[in-house]
């Protein structure tokens, strides 16, 4: 089996090989395909964490409606 594997990952590297080296790049045309980039910048409505007091509400609406409770009672065996 790892021969197998062995001989397919080298065939896959010598075919991948031949495919980049039969296309030599000239060096002027290269340069002139370069496009200018613009540097990235994280979006401005980046989603952000919860607050303590977001949490704590979440819980007391978790225990109010029974959710915690069948929560407990799914996982108590796991």
């Amino acid at each position: 089996m790892k021969t197998s594997r062995i001989t397919f990952a080298l065939v896959a590297f010598a075919t991948a090989a031949c495919a980049h080296a039969a296309a030599p790049v000239d060096s002027l045309t290269a340069n002139q395909d370069a496009v200018a980039t613009t540097q990235w910048a994280p979006a401005t409505a980046m989603p952000t964490g919860k607050t303590r007091t977001e949490v704590r509400q979440e819980l007391a609406r978790a225990r109010q409606s029974g959710e915690l409770d069948a929560l407990r009672k799914l996982y108590s065996g796991h």
